[in-house]
């Protein structure tokens, strides 16, 4: 029978366990509050809706970068994990740039409020979709990685299935969009739209190959 390798990173540490549960738990409601959002923009463009999300975002933008911090400081602090430390802040790093990239998206909707014909809709709606799959499989990645890091290889294999979805998705897109009548301007702006919808399975696949790296110092 094959035994299961669980190498807890913490040890008795739980405090520091529970606060980076709690960093990655706001990068998964930031994934689900784009999509909230976006579907909001294409279906009322700027409402009440889409606005409170812009707030909600913020906040828990806000939440995360002082959550960053308090883990940074622990972590030296208490010299937890000295030979891992490195990796374990670069990792931190890479998935607070997620939430960084939704909050920026929003704003940009919020600014630019790109006129997104109804044609269009079905595949941005599948775009932001993708890249929210994307960023979730990095989750459950990044969880595996300070609980059971045998389970690591098979989230990142979901991070590259969905990254690979998002980018077959945004090229059916873009080819679409440039094979229209639509003026050249128009879709410029739909093009940059649809990249910017992409830009968080991007990151996710970015920070993947890195988590991938980590897991395989780890288990040496």
């Amino acid at each position: 029978m094959l035994k299961v390798k669980k190498l807890a990173l913490f040890g008795k540490t739980k405090r520091l366990e529970y606060e980076f549960n709690e960093f990655m738990d706001r990068i998964i409601e930031g994934s689900l509050l784009f999509e909230k959002a976006f579907k909001s923009y294409l279906r009322d463009g700027i409402s009440d809706d889409f606005n409170e999300v812009v707030s909600e975002i913020s906040q828990l933008e806000s939440a995360n970068d002082d959550q960053k911090k308090k883990i940074e400081t622990r972590l030296y602090e208490q010299t937890l994990i000295p030979d891992l430390r490195g990796d374990v802040l670069s990792l931190i790093e890479g998935l607070d740039g997620i939430l960084n990239i939704y909050q920026a998206n929003i704003f940009r909707l919020s600014i630019e409020r790109p006129d997104i014909p109804a044609e269009y809709h079905r595949d941005f709606k599948a775009l932001a979709k993708a890249s929210t799959a994307c960023v979730d499989s990095l989750i459950m990645a990044s969880r595996a990685f300070f609980t059971n890091i045998d389970a690591v290889r098979d989230h990142d294999v979901k991070v590259m299935f969905y990254e690979s979805e998002a980018d077959k998705i945004s090229t059916r897109l873009k080819t679409a969009i440039f094979a229209s009548d639509l003026p050249l301007d128009h879709k410029i702006h739909l093009r940059y739209f649809s990249d910017r919808v992409e830009d968080s399975s991007n990151r996710a696949e970015d920070v993947a190959d890195n988590l991938a790296i980590y897991t395989l110092k780890r288990s040496i």
